[in-house]
């Protein structure tokens, strides 16, 4: 068997009240997760509180310390 370079994603495991950010999606912006359930996540906007709720779709990329938030 030969050996090759995998990326593998993982579903990222968010927590309720969690701030976070998605870059290079439709769902680009700020967000603030609101509800988790084994299927689907519910984030808010922090500017106009809207709430969308979507099938998981995330993965984990990044963490940063100190960064502005929401960005505007």
């Amino acid at each position: 068997m030969s050996k090759h370079k995998v990326t593998v994603f993982k579903p990222y495991p968010f927590q309720v009240g969690q701030k976070i950010r998605i870059d290079g999606s439709k769902r680009e912006g700020d967000w603030e997760v609101a509800d988790i359930t084994e299927r689907k996540v519910t984030l808010r906007c922090p500017i106009s509180k809207k709430e969308y709720t979507w099938d998981l779709f995330c993965y984990f990329a990044e963490e940063k310390d100190d960064a502005c938030w929401p960005v505007e």
